[in-house]
């Protein structure tokens, strides 16, 4: 019989290792306090401008040439509307464009500058996306704003479909070499060693294994990861996916790691 203190706190007793870029943790850290969780941040990824704006200033000039905007990312969001700022442009400039959101975080975050989302795709990943425009696209000029390093399946598919795309660095993400001996210390100290590690992001995994230099020694230790993505690259360096989202969100991710039981 589950106890009424564990259905009000579920993570009671678990310790999570939240990877997220320092300015983004807090929605999941405080979703898994909520739960009773005990969270250390250890950001896998740090955001950082591009090293050169160029070619995203070219495009924002030029808005009026293209019929769809795509953002696969909040970081992506902010970053490109901190440079329309910096460009003295407004909104107008984007009023005739269709815009296309990988997913409800990244949609809220344009809503929130008062842009209407035409498109969200039924699962938030890029296959996804393609799938969700495939009809759309054809003899358009597409402007896709992302990281520097990103896949490249919705630039590729896109234009077998008929699409103009055009490809911009709207910022770049890159490890954060502070969090070496932090991360390095906890897990060998029993004491604070994580029941899970949390992955919101393929380039979060790549990291996890640069900041340790070698393959970690995770035995009794979850690896909890946001969607199919980034469970593909965790096997792909030999980790195990012993968590994954069916919700490809943080809500989605704090829910699948509800299930997890604290005990190593």
């Amino acid at each position: 019989m589950i106890s009424i203190a564990k259905k009000k706190a579920p993570l009671k007793g678990l310790r999570v290792i939240v990877g997220r870029a320092r300015h983004q943790a807090g929605a999941l850290s405080s979703g898994l306090r909520a739960l009773g969780a005990e969270v250390t941040e250890i950001p896998f990824i740090e955001i950082r401008k591009p090293r050169t704006y160029k070619p995203l200033d070219a495009a924002l000039k030029n808005l009026h040439e293209y019929d769809w905007l795509i953002l696969t990312s909040v970081n992506g969001v902010e970053a490109l509307w901190q440079r329309l700022n910096k460009l003295r442009l407004t909104k107008r400039q984007l009023k005739h464009l269709k815009i296309a959101a990988i997913g409800p975080a990244t949609k809220k975050a344009i809503e929130k500058h008062g842009l209407k989302v035409n498109v969200v795709p039924e699962e938030y990943v890029a296959e996804s996306v393609v799938e969700a425009l495939r009809n759309e696209v054809a003899e358009k000029r597409v402007l896709l704003a992302r990281a520097r390093v990103a896949r490249d399946v919705i630039p590729r598919e896109l234009r077998q479909l008929g699409a103009k795309v055009d490809v911009v660095e709207a910022y770049e993400t890159v490890i954060p070499q502070s969090s070496r001996t932090t991360l390095r210390a906890i897990l060998k100290d029993s004491k604070r060693r994580p029941h899970a590690i949390t992955f919101t992001s393929s380039s979060t995994v790549r990291n996890f294994i640069a900041l340790l230099g070698k393959k970690p020694l995770l035995d009794g230790i979850r690896l909890a990861s946001i969607g199919p993505v980034t469970s593909a690259t965790l096997r792909e360096l030999g980790l195990p996916v012993d968590v994954e989202a069916t919700e490809y969100t943080i809500p989605g991710l704090i829910k699948a790691l509800s299930r997890v039981e604290p005990g190593l």
